[in-house]
C-alpha cells in the first residue's frame, strides 16, 4: 500500500525533514508540499486525489483549520491531520470538529507519526498521547468535589476581584489559611489558576 501524501508546512526546517522522510519511505508518495493553504488549493484544485494530508495550523495568511473544508471540497475523502505545536483544548476541538481526522504534537518523532498515518488504512485517527487524554477528559470530565461553605466564600471573593490580603480580611482569616483554602479548592475543581475558577464559577459549573 503506497499511500499519497499532501504537506502543508511553513516551518522549512520541519518541512524538509518531512520532505526527506516520505521520499525515502516506500509506503508514501509525497504528492504536494507547500508552505501555505492557499498556494496547496490552487495546486489540489485540478491536481492528483490524496490519501493523506499532513497540516500545520499556524500558516501564514489562511490558517490550517480554515483551510480543513475548503480542502474537504476538493477532496471529501482525504484524511486531514494537523501536526502543530498548539496543544490547547480550543484548537484542538476546532479541528476535529472542521473535518480533521487526527491531530499531532511537533514534538513527535517523525518515524512516530510516519507509523500512525499507516494505520488510517485500518481506520485508525492519529493523535498524539497527550491530545488523545484531552479528548477523553472532555468526554469523561473528572467530577469535581464539592466546595465547603468556606472555600465557596473565597471563590465568590475571587470572583470578586480581591486579593488575597482582602480575602483574609473579609473572612477574618489569616493569608496562611486563604493559601490553604486555594490549594484544596484548586484540586477540587481540577484547575491550576485563579482565572479557571473565577471561570468555572462564571459558567455555573461550582
Amino acid at each position: 500500500m503506497i499511500l499519497r501524501i499532501g504537506l502543508i508546512e511553513d516551518d522549512q526546517i520541519v518541512r524538509l525533514a518531512y520532505e526527506k522522510y516520505f521520499e525515502v519511505h516506500p509506503n508514501f508518495n509525497l504528492i504536494y508540499s507547500f508552505d501555505n493553504m492557499e498556494d496547496f488549493l490552487e495546486a489540489a484544485q485540478n491536481g492528483s486525489t490524496l490519501d493523506i494530508i499532513l497540516s500545520d495550523i499556524g500558516l501564514p495568511g489562511m490558517n490550517g483549520i480554515s483551510g480543513i473544508p475548503l480542502i474537504k471540497k476538493i477532496m471529501p475523502k482525504v484524511n486531514i491531520i494537523m501536526v502543530t505545536v498548539f496543544d490547547d483544548s480550543d484548537k484542538i476541538f476546532k479541528a476535529l470538529c472542521a473535518g480533521a481526522s487526527g491531530y499531532l504534537l511537533k514534538n513527535m518523532p517523525i518515524a512516530s507519526v510516519g507509523n500512525m498515518l499507516l494505520r488510517i488504512g485500518q481506520g485508525g485517527a492519529p493523535m498524539s498521547p497527550a491530545i488523545a487524554r484531552k479528548v477523553i477528559e472532555y468526554f469523561h470530565p473528572k467530577k469535581s468535589e464539592s466546595l465547603t461553605a468556606k472555600e465557596s466564600q473565597i471563590v465568590q471573593c475571587l470572583v470578586d476581584g480581591l486579593s488575597y490580603k482582602m480575602i483574609a480580611d473579609r473572612l477574618q482569616i489569616s493569608i496562611h489559611t486563604v493559601n490553604s483554602h486555594i490549594k484544596n479548592i484548586y484540586r477540587k475543581l481540577h484547575v491550576n489558576s485563579k482565572a479557571e475558577v473565577i471561570a468555572k464559577s462564571l459558567k455555573g459549573e461550582i
